[in-house]
């Protein structure tokens, strides 16, 4: 286990499978962040993003909460320091990391900790989770993608009622409108996690780490210069195999009951 502060409140570990865990872990304070547990977060996921032994990851929050958000009682630390660097910025970190991302949602994940959410690829909640967005109620303006990423997610008009009106959002409903994949049991919640993040580590590796790149910077574009992109990458990919690549793809599919996974 990585311990990333004396107060181990960001904790790392690593199993032999290829999946890494991140906990948020100030339960008492309903997992609100801190300035160094900002820092420490950002470090873990870069040191995460260049391990190679690590394929998938899962961050979850620890007791009754993912994720308050920023411990206000030092918010002007906060927003008048490090939120401008991104070094010490986890939801850059994360948004930089080649590896998908299962986020484990219990209890609450409150503005910031709406926003590290929504940092992940795959989204796993509790039944009774809430994601909360308080900016508005606080007068604080949000810098870590909250007013743009809802909006694509679940709609302009729903983003809107949710950000303006700071209401909680239902897991149940998060799931209906498209923001959240998976809803359990909260007894159940790591280990959905982890089956997504299984189902993950079975396909081609380099495959999954492109594929993932693909998707996220498509979306940062609009839909005809996102195609160009995909058929850029494709190319490059198909003009950068082996004949010992096509030779083992040949052997996968052969071991394979193809007509198992068929669609057609």
């Amino acid at each position: 286990m990585d311990r990333l502060s004396p107060e181990n409140l960001i904790l790392v570990t690593r199993d032999p499978t290829g999946i890494a865990h991140v906990t948020i872990n100030r339960p008492k304070s309903l997992n609100s962040l801190t300035k160094p547990m900002m820092t420490d977060l950002a470090r873990a996921f870069r040191s995460l993003d260049a391990d190679e032994s690590v394929r998938v990851v899962i961050l979850c929050g620890s007791g009754r909460a993912f994720c308050s958000g920023v411990d206000l009682t030092a918010a002007e630390d906060v927003f008048k320091g490090d939120v401008k660097d991104a070094e010490a910025d986890p939801v850059a970190q994360m948004e930089q990391c080649r590896k998908p991302i299962v986020g484990a949602v219990n209890g609450f994940a409150v503005t910031a900790g709406f926003e590290i959410a929504l940092a992940c690829d795959v989204l796993v909640a509790a039944k009774g989770a809430k994601f909360i967005d308080t900016h508005a109620r606080f007068g604080i303006f949000p810098s870590w993608g909250l007013s743009q990423k809802v909006s694509r997610i679940i709609g302009p008009n729903r983003a809107r009622e949710v950000s303006l009106t700071a209401m909680p959002l239902t897991a149940e409903q998060a799931e209906r409108w498209g923001l959240v994949n998976h809803l359990v049991d909260e007894s159940e919640l790591l280990k959905k996690a982890r089956e997504v993040a299984e189902a993950i580590l079975k396909n081609n590796q380099d495959l999954v780490l492109r594929y993932k790149s693909v998707i996220n910077d498509g979306l940062k574009l609009d839909l005809g210069h996102a195609l160009v992109l995909e058929k850029e990458r494709a190319h490059e990919y198909y003009d950068g195999m082996t004949k010992e690549q096509f030779k083992k793809m040949q052997e996968f599919i052969s071991v394979r009951d193809v007509s198992a996974c068929s669609v057609f």
